[in-house]
């Protein structure tokens, strides 16, 4: 029995060091081309011609968040581009506001929705309608409570389509920092799953993107019927989608800090949990193979941290026991063994992440990353079960 449950840990372990090592390193070391370290994102843009981009924004009274967003988007450091703002039947003074809003800023327009409808979710509607009345041929969503970290964020993104063989680009959205562990958990979940979605992107296996910071062609969009088969589906405007029509040859990824989206973070567990909740029952709608990948990182991500606890454990019983004489023992070999196999997996996890921490804008303290992988994994396994267990139907919203 021992000896199977030491091949099992082994394995876990095994499987997560080669997710460290052959997928997680391509993030932390990525070399972008396009955007070199520390090129400034205009000297690069200004040497391209600068294709038309249309800025979506979906807002369902979201009345404060547009009066903060819509001048940071006017100033965007971009020669064409127009900001189209859905709103879907607020009730908060945004149809008056944008009506005044359009005389002070130059790019922006705005389309009111009155009514929702069966057949599709609100929010995939507000965003089909806002894709096909945009004037260009290049879309850039983002949502209403979220800030873009500079002037050169839409040149940044773009500045990734030169290449007329890529079609989407994958940006990053950190959630602000606040004070209190909620918050820093959900900044760490946020930085682990852009380490995820990012990485096999780079490894030729893209899976999802984050709706807060995306970037696609329209003709991409309308040639697969943008939502048409989730479109009853809550959620899934960016990951579902994205699953559908990206490929390892047409999707780029966008690490440069100037174009990071920043979002305001839930507030309370169960806030956050309802959200999280939503967003992993979209992953049962994934292609066989993205739910192979993940299934078998999160698996193993799950289980190196559960078996390890007893691992350490004997560890501590057999130096007691044996003291000088554990290395001359079978048993006490394979243990130590095992010990330095998790303690392996610790460090190359602690270096990798801590360093996409850092290029990522400092997501996380490199310090807490231990601490928090383990919070995390624990995380895991609670939600996996929750999200399979029976629940009452929910009322629809539009998030």
């Amino acid at each position: 029995m021992l000896y199977f449950f030491l091949s099992f840990f082994a394995a876990a372990v095994l499987v997560q060091l080669f997710y460290i090592v052959a997928i997680f390193s391509r993030t932390a070391f990525y070399k972008s081309r396009v955007l070199p370290a520390g090129e400034l994102i205009s000297n690069v843009v200004s040497a391209q011609p600068q294709a038309g981009v249309s800025i979506v924004v979906c807002a369902w009274n979201e009345l404060q968040n547009l009066r903060e967003l819509l001048p940071i988007l006017d100033r965007q450091n971009y020669s064409t581009f127009e900001v189209i703002v859905m709103n879907d039947r607020s009730t908060d003074g945004t149809r008056t506001f944008l009506e005044e809003a359009a005389q002070e800023f130059e790019h922006l327009r705005f389309y009111h929705i009155d009514h929702d409808y069966d057949h599709v979710t609100p929010k995939k509607y507000a965003l089909t309608t806002g894709i096909r009345k945009a004037t260009y041929d290049i879309i850039l969503v983002t949502d209403a409570d979220c800030r873009p970290a500079s002037a050169e964020w839409l040149a940044g993104m773009v500045a990734h389509l030169a290449n007329p063989a890529k079609e989407i680009v994958l940006g990053f959205s950190p959630y602000e920092k606040r004070p209190g562990w909620l918050n820093r958990l959900i900044r760490y979940e946020t930085l682990y799953t852009a380490v995820q979605y990012f990485s096999l992107a780079l490894a030729g296996q893209p899976y999802m993107g984050v709706g807060r910071n995306l970037m696609y062609r329209r003709d991409l969009f309308l040639a697969n019927k943008g939502f048409y088969s989730h479109m009853r589906v809550m959620g899934g405007d960016d990951d579902l989608f994205m699953n559908e029509v990206a490929t390892g040859k047409n999707v780029a990824v966008c690490l440069h800090p100037a174009t990071f989206v920043e979002s305001i973070p839930k507030e309370t567990v169960a806030a956050w949990r309802y959200q999280k909740r939503r967003h992993l029952s979209v992953g049962k709608y994934y292609r066989l193979k993205n739910k192979l990948w993940l299934g078998i990182l999160s698996f193993s991500h799950i289980m190196s941290w559960l078996t390890s606890i007893p691992v350490l454990i004997m560890a501590g019983l057999a130096w007691v026991k044996w003291e000088e004489a554990i290395v001359h023992e079978p048993t006490g070999q394979l243990i130590i063994g095992a010990v330095g196999l998790f303690l392996l997996r610790f460090i190359l996890f602690w270096v990798v992440v801590g360093r996409i921490s850092y290029r990522l804008g400092k997501t996380v303290h490199w310090l807490a990353i231990p601490a928090m992988d383990l919070v995390l994994s624990i995380y895991y396994a609670v939600m996996g079960v929750t999200t399979l267990w029976p629940r009452r139907n929910r009322k629809i919203m539009w998030r």
